[in-house]
C-alpha cells in the first residue's frame, strides 16, 4: 500500500509516517531499497540516513544482504552491543557524548533543512508533553537522532545511532530521579529548545557550545543522582 505523502515532509518523517500508517509486525522485512524509494519518493541517500536513525532508535535494524527489518536486532546481532554495555557506564557513555554531539550539533547548523527543524521542534513538543520518564526519555532520544539526521552524514548518524543503542542499555530507567515524570521546570527543556535555536539560526557556534553545555548538565544531574543512591 502506497503511503498518502505531503510533499513539505522529510524522508525521515515520511518513513515514521509509512512505518505507523502499516502496523507491520516485529521482524518484518521492509521493501526493497529501489521499491522503498519509489513508496516514499525519496532519494536514496535520504532513505538511508532516515533508516539509520530508526535504526539508533531500536525501531528497525539491518542484516548486511538480507535487508532492514521492524524491530530490534535478535540477540546474536547485539553481540557486539550487549559486550560494550557491559564494559562501559553512564560516565563514559555521558563523557563520550561530551566529545562527540557538539560535533554533530554543529554540522546540524550547517546543513540542517526546514523540514530537519519541524522535525525537532515535534520532538521538543513530544518531550515537554511525556507523561512518564520512559516516554520522555524516548522523545529525547528521537531529538539527538534527529539532530544527527540533519548532519546528512551517514557516517555521523551511525556513529550517534551506536552511542544511543549502548545508552538505551546502560543509562535508561536507571537514573531516573524519584518521579513519575520530567518537572516542568526540567533542565533538558530550555537546553533542548537553545540547542535548536542555534541550529535553526545557523550558528555553528553556539549550536555546538549549547549541546556541549546541555550534555555537562545531564552529567552533574546523572553524578547527583548516582551520589543520592549511595
Amino acid at each position: 500500500m502506497a503511503l498518502q505523502t505531503n510533499d513539505g515532509l522529510g524522508a525521515l518523517t515520511q518513513l515514521r509516517a509509512f512505518l505507523a500508517q502499516e502496523g507491520f509486525p516485529p521482524n518484518t522485512k521492509l521493501p526493497p531499497e529501489r521499491e522503498f524509494r519509489n513508496i516514499l519518493g525519496v532519494s536514496r541517500g535520504d532513505l538511508r540516513k532516515a533508516l539509520a536513525v530508526l535504526e539508533g532508535e531500536g525501531e528497525v535494524w539491518r542484516h548486511v544482504g538480507k535487508g532492514t527489518f521492524i524491530g530490534t536486532k535478535p540477540a546474536e546481532d547485539m553481540f557486539s552491543f550487549s559486550t560494550i554495555s557491559e564494559q562501559t557506564s553512564p560516565a563514559e557513555v555521558i563523557r563520550t557524548r561530551i566529545i562527540i554531539e557538539p560535533v554533530i550539533a554543529r554540522e546540524a547548523a550547517i546543513q540542517a533543512t526546514a523540514d530537519n527543524i519541524r522535525e525537532m521542534r515535534g520532538c521538543l513538543k513530544g518531550s515537554r508533553e511525556a507523561r512518564s520518564w520512559r516516554q520522555y526519555e524516548s522523545w529525547d532520544n528521537k531529538l539527538h537522532s534527529a539532530i544527527a539526521a540533519a548532519t546528512r552524514n551517514t557516517l555521523l548518524v551511525s556513529m550517534c545511532g551506536t552511542m544511543n543503542t549502548v545508552r538505551r542499555a546502560v543509562v535508561w530507567g536507571q537514573l531516573r530521579p524519584n518521579k513519575v515524570k520530567p518537572p516542568a521546570n526540567h533542565h533538558s527543556f530550555a537546553e533542548h529548545e537553545a540547542i535548536v535555536d542555534a541550529i535553526e539560526q545557523r550558528d555553528m557556534q553556539q549550536a555546538a557550545d549549547r549541546m556541549r553545555c546541555h550534555l555537562v548538565s545531564v552529567q552533574q544531574a546523572i553524578l547527583e543522582i548516582q551520589k543520592n543512591a549511595e
